[in-house]
């Protein structure tokens, strides 16, 4: 049996099934990127609730795997070379899983470097952008009289949304017919944008057809609705 009790993380949380995947995450769109990969992929794993409620991101344990207190992160005991491996930041581990399984991203080196470009385009913009409009309307900086900063997002995620509505206009997904880590890494962002951020009339979402109309294919799949669930309370 694999021992990972060299790896202080699992001291806070215990794997019971330690020849699987460890997943230390919360259904937030970055975490349910690699929930969802994971049940898309088919790898066993073992998920952990890492609570913010708490500061669990904080403690000496999950600082050892990642220093920038950030979910996701995974421990693979089955990783290059037959040994262990920690990885946190989600699209490299999006990338790792893809290329540990060769699923959801091309094998043509052509193709494989345009996915990667649409997964840089959502961990440079997506993301970052829709995170910082979400604490400018719905969080604490809700509060600010001066929305300057809250339409300047507004502005950005407008923009942004334009980029990937233009793409999406004659394929069924990024990169077109293949469904790949480019659309895992994204479409929780939007989802979360409209949904858990209730921004979806700030940013008129319906004018993007063609991005709601990927997004709903998207949550339609048998895996990204029990990923998205992922972990539980």
């Amino acid at each position: 049996m694999t021992d990972l009790s060299s790896f202080p993380i699992t001291h806070k949380w215990p794997a019971q099934h330690a020849d699987r995947i460890q997943l230390y995450s919360l259904p937030t769109p970055n975490g349910v990127k690699v929930s969802i990969m994971l049940e898309e992929t088919g790898l066993p794993y073992e998920p952990h609730r890492v609570g913010f409620e708490t500061n669990d991101q904080m403690s000496p344990e999950f600082l050892s795997l990642n220093p920038n207190n950030k979910i996701p992160a995974i421990l693979d005991p089955n990783g290059p070379n037959g040994k262990p491996l920690a990885l946190f930041e989600s699209g490299a581990i999006l990338i790792y899983l893809a290329e540990k399984t060769s699923q959801l991203l091309p094998q043509d080196p052509a193709l494989r470097y345009e996915t990667l470009q649409w997964l840089m385009f959502q961990m440079g913009g997506i993301g970052p952008m829709f995170g910082q409009l979400g604490f400018f309307h719905k969080f604490a900086g809700k509060d600010y009289e001066d929305k300057r900063p809250r339409d300047r997002y507004v502005a950005e995620s407008k923009r942004l949304l334009g980029v990937l509505d233009g793409r999406l206009a004659d394929r069924a997904w990024i990169m077109g017919d293949d469904y790949t880590i480019a659309d895992i890494a994204t479409l929780p962002w939007v989802r979360n944008l409209a949904g858990f951020y209730e921004a979806g009339d700030l940013v008129e979402i319906d004018r993007f057809l063609n991005v709601k109309r990927v997004l709903q294919a998207f949550v339609e799949r048998e895996a990204v609705a029990k990923g998205l669930q992922i972990p539980g309370n």
